[in-house]
């Protein structure tokens, strides 16, 4: 098959650091048992799990730095293609924590530095000159602070110029933004979806109206990802709900970014909505496989989609 290239836009990508104790001691010297250096950042994996699927992805975002350089090196090792901007902030570095014992996760962020206007004036131009030869076009995270609340919007604008599918995983003001652009998919998860539409969740039925909302505000597709509980999704018509394989994780950070990857390779495949979560859902399980975000199994992926199930609801 012929690979779709994918535009993968966001603003905060990380160096990343997994370390693995086999029992964490707060308040006490903890002496790693294994310890994994990489890159990261939601948009970041998104490009890695497409790259792993098969598909041709483009990661853009802000670098900075001896970070940022190690970052774009780091791109181009995996044959990731890229088109980042270079700042003077240096780029971000997160570390999660695993304790084998407890099967605790936990992610230690540093915040992205203020970026400038003139930035992400670059950045736009980035999107533009890439988004014109690609199918699809993935906006992950938040902005990153000193950006405008529409970037998102925009990009959107853009992708309906070129007409391909736009992907929104973002939350707050940047997602409500982007609904106004009128987007292909939106995935929030439910705290996102009941933080957008102030609704309150009691029952399925209540998820399911606020997902119709969010519909009639414009998308054309709604996915609702609840971490290992399923995944509910919906295009205008149909309800379905994606039950996750059964795993034993062991750094689940990042599934829901390797979800997006695997979801919109397969709908770029004629796929429909149920059918590309069921991927989604098996590539979200594999990176849970593996200490390092983003890094699956391309072996993993398609031993677990047949464990994956997707109901019409």
């Amino acid at each position: 098959m012929n690979a779709n290239k994918i535009l993968c836009v966001g603003t905060t990508p990380a160096a990343q650091r997994a370390m693995v104790f086999r029992k964490l001691t707060l308040d006490s010297v903890n002496r790693a048992a294994i310890t994994v250096d990489g890159v990261a950042g939601k948009s970041i994996n998104v490009a890695k799990v497409l790259k792993v699927l098969g598909e041709h992805p483009i990661a853009t975002g802000f670098l900075g730095g001896d970070r940022g350089e190690n970052l774009r090196q780091a791109i181009a090792d995996k044959g990731i293609e890229s088109d980042f901007v270079t700042v003077s902030a240096r780029t971000r570095q997160c570390i999660t924590v695993i304790d084998e014992t407890t099967g605790m996760h936990t992610e230690l962020v540093e915040e992205s530095v203020p970026v400038t206007p003139p930035d992400f004036e670059k950045f736009m131009t980035v999107v533009r000159r890439q988004i014109s030869n690609c199918r699809a076009v993935v906006m992950s995270g938040t902005i990153a602070s000193g950006g405008p609340a529409d970037f998102y919007f925009n990009c959107v604008d853009l992708a309906k110029a070129v007409g391909a599918i736009s992907v929104v995983d973002a939350q707050g003001t940047a997602l409500t933004e982007a609904l106004k652009a009128k987007p292909d998919l939106v995935k929030p998860n439910r705290a996102e979806l009941a933080a957008t539409t102030g609704r309150q969740f009691s029952s399925e039925a209540d998820l399911k109206d606020a997902m119709r909302e969010l519909y009639g505000r414009g998308t054309a597709r709604v996915v609702v990802t609840a971490g290992k509980e399923p995944v509910l999704a919906f295009d205008g018509k149909t309800f379905w709900q994606i039950v996750p394989p059964q795993i034993k994780a062991i750094n689940p950070i990042g599934s829901g970014d390797a979800f997006t990857a695997g979801m919109i390779s397969r709908l770029l495949r004629g796929d429909d909505l149920g059918e590309a979560c069921r991927w989604g859902a098996a590539a979200g399980a594999a990176n849970a496989l593996t200490p390092m975000p983003g890094e699956l199994n391309y072996d993993d992926v398609i031993r677990l989609v047949d464990e994956a199930k997707s109901l019409r609801i």
